[in-house]
């Protein structure tokens, strides 16, 4: 099975966690994304997401020139570049996540992976399951 590299999109968005609120909800609105990987150094310390603003900024009385630091998700679950596929999949389901940040052996974000990115692989490997069975040499069934 494909490991994350060759699925995951590797040209990212990060957000500094010194940037606010209003700078993070524009940044993804011009983005058209949900969800930002914050980094320091090329390591993701956080995620923060539209919901983050929305709850823990906005809901809670915080203005939008709160930090992202104070909103952010801290306990980011991520994934190696290395990984299997499938274990991602499963991964992201037992956390319920939606978009994994993908860091390298040195823990720098390279990438993010997305459920579409995993959809797309497992549509990939089914068809060329299904291409390898009605390519076997043997094979009897023959429709016109």
């Amino acid at each position: 099975m494909a490991q994350l590299r060759d699925v995951m999109t590797s040209e990212i968005k990060t957000v500094a966690p010194d940037a606010t609120a209003k700078e993070a909800a524009s940044f993804m609105l011009s983005a058209d994304t949900g969800s930002i990987p914050v980094c320091e150094n090329e390591k993701v310390i956080g995620m923060i997401t539209d919901r983050d603003i929305a709850v823990r900024g906005v809901a809670e009385g915080r203005g939008p020139d709160c930090s992202v630091r104070d909103l952010m998700s801290k306990d980011v679950v991520c994934a190696r570049d290395t990984d299997d596929v499938l274990a991602v999949a499963q991964r992201m389901s037992d956390a319920q996540v939606r978009r994994l940040p993908v860091v390298d052996a040195d823990d720098r974000l390279v990438g993010m992976v997305s459920l579409g990115d995993l959809s797309r692989e497992a549509q990939q490997a089914a068809a060329v399951t299904a291409l390898e069975g009605v390519s076997a040499e043997g094979s009897s069934h023959k429709q016109s």
